[in-house]
């Protein structure tokens, strides 16, 4: 196994933590009769020799002797191995090492051939995919397969043949048809429900034509009938494991992972059909199976994150697992709901009643850190339901109220205006000479900025004529006293004094919105117009936009700014320009462009239109476009997103009905 492991240099050689000395300990900790020891090695062979998929010089010495561990029979946890050669060897479109590691493994690729017919059960679950991705003979993987699924007897390795046999139908169509053929033969009777799914996934994948009419109510009938073979079971993590990165991603993965990732590689492969993923996930949140409804809350986010939709029913379902007695399924149900906001609403009784029920859950704690809002009173508030306003304001009478309610207040509108002098008195406590001060004060202002509670103004007035530790949020509180406009005048000394600061674009802005003085304001902008750097000039065309036609003086520097590398400066230049002269022409090609190049300019361009109302008909058809189109402006295909990412979308729909409505 190890005949040659100490001839190599690996003082010489690299991972991601430096030297490679450590890396024989590893390999031979993978052959350790210890479980705890072989689960560290494995969590140090991914941890720096193979770091977030990275390839180092290590990596590569190591690949012979990864084949040989494999190989030997006596050697435990050995698809664990396989797995490993699969990834290091995976990277398609790599160059330089990790070319070097395609080719190491493809060299070896004989092997996987050998194991497909192992003893070990888990060596024959990771052997047929890497006999699709590394053995280059198509007609001789192809008739392993085939020879494997006619004398496998165990379900579980039934499944990952036939899934190899969609990624050998992806990956070498002009052998597909065989392929295709028995996956349509393992999607009927006599076989049963786990490998049927498997097979319709892979076809929805590969031979979508091949699928039958009646898929969505297959697919929920066949969980169904796989539920009820499997031994009862709650949404619980399985299995203690160690305390490495192996165990940890093991204790995470749901408990019945083999169904979860049925079900996701068929809503993977059903991508744009939303209707049909919907109704599947409708069937999959109905099951009487408790495991099968949390496997389906996980999946729905990506569908939400993705896909514009009328998603009521899905998640009034999700909400209906708040009831549930298992905390995972709960905890997964109150996870995906707050990252939905408004459209969390279907939800939002159910919300109401786990809040209600479960004050131990309206603030987190953290061992070292401050106590946050809990995910439940969180995602009612962010869903913009005012049954949040009596427990949020409950929990700012007590002395340790969440530091980051007030972030969660802005979305709950004019029905948390009875918050407003919580949130003064609590930011009018905050001690101006702690280094947590950015901390504290931001979320509070935020609120009451977004309550244009003009009260607060001492308040807020109070953070900007204190000498300021190096972190106070002194952009946000100018920019909240902005938002109270005229009855913030006594403010306007503080705003003069940071016309020459770092904060001069926002400070201007702040003050024509209190005093409405052109003559001020626009010298400061048009110098900050003409800084040589770029976010600069973006906040000063953005503020010149808010003046207006007041700010004609402007008209040159904004047609110069339109014309700039950056686009998100062009972008503000353009929106600005267009509302300072009234002249859509000029800006009508900047805006399109920027459009196209980047979705995320989408939101800010729409805001314009809409405030421009009918002037802004000659890029109507942008905003038509936008509402027809399904796929969300923020959806990036095979990367998770954010969790605001269907927010910030429904925000850019919404400016988008109103840019038209104001036609």
């Amino acid at each position: 196994m190890f005949t040659g492991i100490d001839e190599v240099d690996w003082a010489s050689m690299h991972h991601a933590y430096g030297s490679a000395e450590n890396v024989p300990g590893l390999l031979r900790g993978l052959a350790s009769a210890d479980p705890a020891e072989r689960e560290c090695a494995l969590d140090g062979m991914y941890g720096a020799v193979h770091h977030q998929g990275d390839v180092y010089d290590s990596t590569l010495a190591c690949v012979p002797f990864l084949f040989a561990l494999a190989a030997r029979p006596d050697v435990q946890d050995r698809g664990g191995i396989v797995e490993l050669l699969v990834s290091i060897g995976g990277e398609e479109d790599g160059d330089g090492a990790y070319a070097q590691a395609r080719a190491a493994v493809r060299a070896r690729a004989d092997v996987f051939a050998e194991l497909a017919g192992d003893a070990d059960l888990g060596v024959r679950r990771a052997a047929p995919k890497a006999l699709v991705r590394f053995l280059p003979e198509p007609a001789r993987v192809l008739g392993l397969l085939q020879e494997r699924i006619r004398v496998e007897r165990d379900d579980r390795v039934l499944i990952t043949l036939t899934e190899s046999l969609g990624l050998f139908a992806r990956r070498y169509p002009a052998h597909a048809d065989a392929a295709v053929d028995l996956l349509a033969a393992q999607s009927a009777p006599p076989y049963g429900p786990g490998l049927r799914l498997a097979a319709l996934g892979r076809l929805a994948d590969c031979a979508p034509d091949r699928l039958p009419a009646d898929l969505v109510p297959t697919a929920v009938r066949l969980l169904r009938e796989r539920s009820a073979r499997r031994s009862p079971e709650v949404c619980e993590p399985v299995g203690a494991g160690t305390d490495t990165l192996v165990g940890r991603l093991r204790r995470l993965r749901p408990s019945d992972e083999e169904g979860s990732h049925l079900l996701r590689t068929l809503h993977t492969a059903l991508d744009d059909r939303v209707d049909d993923r919907i109704a599947l996930l409708v069937g999959q949140l109905s099951s009487p199976d408790s495991t099968d409804r949390c496997n389906a809350v996980w999946m729905s986010g990506a569908l939400f994150r993705e896909w514009r939709a009328d998603y009521g029913e899905p998640v009034g379902l999700i909400g209906a697992q708040l009831a549930a007695e298992e905390d995972r399924l709960r905890e997964a149900a109150v996870s995906v709901l707050q990252d939905l906001f408004g459209l969390a609403a279907p939800a939002a009784d159910h919300l109401h009643a786990l809040v209600g029920s479960r004050p131990d859950l309206w603030v987190r704690r953290w061992e070292g850190g401050p106590p946050t809002l809990g995910a439940p009173v969180r995602a009612l508030a962010r869903s913009g339901d005012p049954r949040a306003v009596p427990v949020l304001a409950r929990l700012l009478e007590g002395p340790d109220a969440p530091d980051d309610l007030g972030r969660e207040v802005i979305h709950l509108g004019p029905a948390a205006a009875p918050l407003a002098p919580a949130l003064r008195r609590r930011l009018g406590a905050v001690a101006l000479d702690s280094p947590d001060v950015s901390r504290l004060a931001t979320p509070l202002l935020l609120a009451l900025r977004a309550l244009g509670d003009a009260q607060a103004v001492p308040e807020v007035l109070r953070l900007l004529t204190h000498p300021r530790p190096h972190d106070a949020p002194t952009g946000y509180a100018v920019r909240a006293l902005g938002a109270f406009g005229p009855a913030a005048r006594e403010a306007a000394p503080a705003l003069r004094a940071l016309l020459d600061s770092e904060y001069a674009a926002a400070a201007a802005g702040a003050l024509w919105a209190v005093e409405g003085d052109a003559s001020v304001v626009l010298p400061v902008l048009l110098r900050e117009a003409s800084s040589t750097d770029a976010g600069r000039r973006r906040r000063a065309a953005e503020e010149l936009g808010r003046l207006g036609p007041p700010a004609r003086a402007a008209l040159p520097a904004l047609r110069r700014m339109t014309g700039a590398e950056w686009l998100w400066e062009r972008t503000a230049a353009a929106c600005a320009l267009w509302r300072v002269s009234g002249d859509a022409e000029p800006v009508i090609p900047v805006l399109r462009s920027a459009w196209a190049e980047n979705p995320h300019t989408r939101p800010t361009i729409a805001a314009c239109l809409a405030s421009l109302g009918p002037a802004s008909h000659p890029l109507h058809d942008l905003a038509q476009a936008e509402l027809t189109t399904p796929r969300r402006h923020t959806a990036q295909p095979g990367a998770h997103g954010d969790h605001e990412s269907p927010k910030r979308d429904e925000e850019l729909l919404e400016r988008c009905r109103a840019a038209l409505a104001a036609s």
